[in-house]
């Protein structure tokens, strides 16, 4: 080459890498983020070949981070996270103390000072941003009842470490630590005031600095950020909107770090939050979910290029302890933690699964225990290779807790029936849980429409289904929608109708009809394609909003699919033909339309 390009090569080295190694764990049927661990593992220094730039993949797999947190804030509403407060910060706090006691412990066994087994206890308490998030928004959990406690669970999880991360350094440097780092505004008051500030003042200083950051946020920020984006939004451009959705996300996440020690991902999250009140919340998610996506993946590549392989080899019974805190340790305490604090089993499940594993903040607490001289290196190592285990086998953790729900509540209601106090409060329990905790049995229906979302469009067709005395039911992700369907007296199940056992639930073999209001072209095919192979008479109505959107959908099984674009042309040119006193042609329509919102069609169309 005849220059040099290390981000370049970094940049497409890792996407392409990912992409093929995240194509064949797809095609195995494994999560594609193992592909691109791997991906990782072949671009690090530890094996032959290719060698990324070492500093530079874990800057760009902090914009992942930052991104992905921005992205969780606008569809996480200061009403959700203050919802949860209850049992995330309690919860939080004491599964962090107990799996730093277990970390702790195993340093000590292994001979290590107490300060660096106190570090690397704590690196392997705090769970991963990403894969926490991913795994959620991969069974579209985000805005359940489980899901806001779980990303509550992490906020406090995060505001720990950033304390962690003040405290770490100054306490190194009272226990002797004489390479230690001086916290910079301690060191600018004690040289203007003459103070010897302790580890007390520190800490308050660190708490009055994230209240701060939290309080201008929810004073100013949720007035200027919201009128900036729709300044933007005014002025009709597209390219300037997307850049003004990633400049607020990424200037107020370094800004936050910068002027008020807040965590890059933190002060991204609370970005997005206050943006979340704004009308262009789901724009701004749209604009920016590219650029999360393609950074969430340098994010796993990066974590897969610090792994020595050598390690497994070399020390694997500490591998197995580390791996052991992180998966059974941690997931066990959060599961006994949430029952503690009487949520329903499914919600336990949930969280325990999603804190099985580690990431990004342990590994930044694992390299400032190295710099700092408490934590030694082989401490680091195991905590990098307890990470990309973990990572590996959460897939297969959330697995295993839903298969073992069945068991573990088929005891639980032995017990409710034949004791009639805890019939009670079973009782009890079961008003206060979210929909999707609820006992889930198959419809009884027959004979009926399948109605796949209910957004903007699945709400209109439900609404026709409903005023025609059509018996149907509803499939959904959002708790929310679910508690309203149910208060009207609508048969609504929860969850992603991808799932086989989901649309088990429908009784998909009687009904009549499917509709796929959903959006998304990728899983409405494989929906399609399943109800299809379950019941070949079954008719199936989609939507699309392309041409190789509707060939596609045809393809997997669709019999009528709607292109929204050609129904509001033709919706245009009806109107239009009212004022000039034309006729309609209709050749431009490939089908006819099935469902019309009501109130809405003009009487040339009804």
């Amino acid at each position: 080459m005849p220059h040099d390009t290390p981000l370049i090569s970094t940049i497409v080295g890792g996407l392409v890498l990912a992409f093929i190694f995240g194509a064949f764990a797809h095609r195995l049927r494994m999560p594609p983020l193992v592909g691109y661990l791997i991906a990782g593992v072949l671009v690090g220094p530890h094996t032959p070949g290719y060698v990324a730039d070492q500093s530079l993949a874990p800057e760009l797999a902090e914009i992942g981070v930052i991104l992905l947190m921005f992205g969780v804030g606008l569809h996480f509403s200061l009403k959700d996270l203050l919802s949860v407060r209850g049992i995330a910060l309690p919860g939080a706090i004491a599964q962090i103390a107990f799996a730093t006691l277990l970390g702790w412990g195993l340093g000590a066994v292994m001979g290590w000072p107490t300060g660096g087994s106190l570090v690397f206890g704590l690196a392997l308490s705090v769970a991963s941003t990403v894969v926490l998030l991913k795994a959620l928004q991969e069974r579209r959990l985000v805005e359940t009842e489980r899901g806001r406690i779980a990303v509550g669970w992490l906020i406090v999880e995060d505001l720990t470490m950033v304390l962690a991360l003040v405290l770490i350094p100054a306490a190194a440097s009272i226990g002797g630590g004489g390479h230690a780092p001086v916290e910079p505004l301690s060191a600018g008051l004690n040289h203007l005031f003459g103070l010897d500030l302790g580890i007390g003042a520190i800490i308050a200083m660190t708490l009055v600095k994230v209240a701060l950051f939290v309080a201008l946020m929810l004073v100013f920020g949720r007035k200027l950020i919201p009128w900036t984006m729709h300044r933007i939004a005014h002025a009709g451009s597209r390219e300037l909107f997307r850049l003004g959705v990633l400049a607020i996300a990424l200037g107020v996440a370094f800004g936050a770090a910068k002027l008020f020690g807040v965590s890059l991902a933190l002060g991204a999250f609370f970005a997005g939050m206050v943006l979340a009140e704004s009308e262009l919340s789901h724009r701004a998610a749209q604009e920016s979910l590219p650029l999360r996506d393609a950074f969430a993946v340098l994010f796993f590549v990066s974590v897969g290029m610090l792994f020595d392989p050598n390690i497994l080899i070399d020390r694997p019974l500490p591998i197995l302890a580390t791996v052991f805190i992180i998966v059974i340790g941690k997931s066990v305490a959060a599961f006994l933690l949430v029952l503690a604090f009487k949520k329903p089993l499914g919600t336990a499940l949930t969280i325990s699964a999603s804190l099985g594993q580690i990431g990004e903040f342990s590994f930044i607490l694992a390299a400032l225990g190295v710099e700092l001289g408490l934590l030694p290196q082989e401490g680091r190592d195991l905590v990098l290779a307890g990470a990309i285990i973990s990572i590996v086998l959460n897939p297969l953790l959330f697995f295993l807790c839903d298969r073992m729900r069945p068991l573990l509540e088929g005891p639980r209601r032995e017990e409710t029936a034949a004791d009639p106090a805890s019939a009670a409060d079973a009782g009890t329990a079961q008003e206060q849980a979210a929909p999707e905790d609820d006992d889930v049995h198959p419809t009884a229906l027959t004979g009926h429409a399948i109605l796949i979302g209910y957004g903007r469009v699945g709400r209109i067709v439900g609404q026709n289904l409903k005023s025609s005395g059509t018996p149907f039911l509803v499939i959904e992700d959002s708790d929310k929608r679910i508690g309203e369907l149910k208060a009207q007296g609508v048969e609504a199940f929860m969850g992603n109708a991808v799932a086989r056992e989901t649309l088990d639930l429908a009784n998909l073999s009687t009904a009549r009809s499917l509709a796929i209001a959903i959006p998304n072209a990728f899983e409405a095919c494989r929906i399609a394609e399943q109800a299809r192979s379950v019941n070949p008479s079954i008719l199936i109505v989609a939507r699309a909003h392309s041409d190789a959107e509707v060939d596609e959908l045809k393809q997997y099984g669709a019999d009528t699919v709607i292109m929204g674009e050609r129904e509001i042309a033709l919706g245009m040119v009806d109107r239009l033909a009212q004022v000039h006193h034309e006729s309609v042609s209709y050749e431009d329509r490939q089908e006819p339309a099935t469902i019309i919102p009501t109130g809405t069609a003009s009487p040339e169309r009804e």
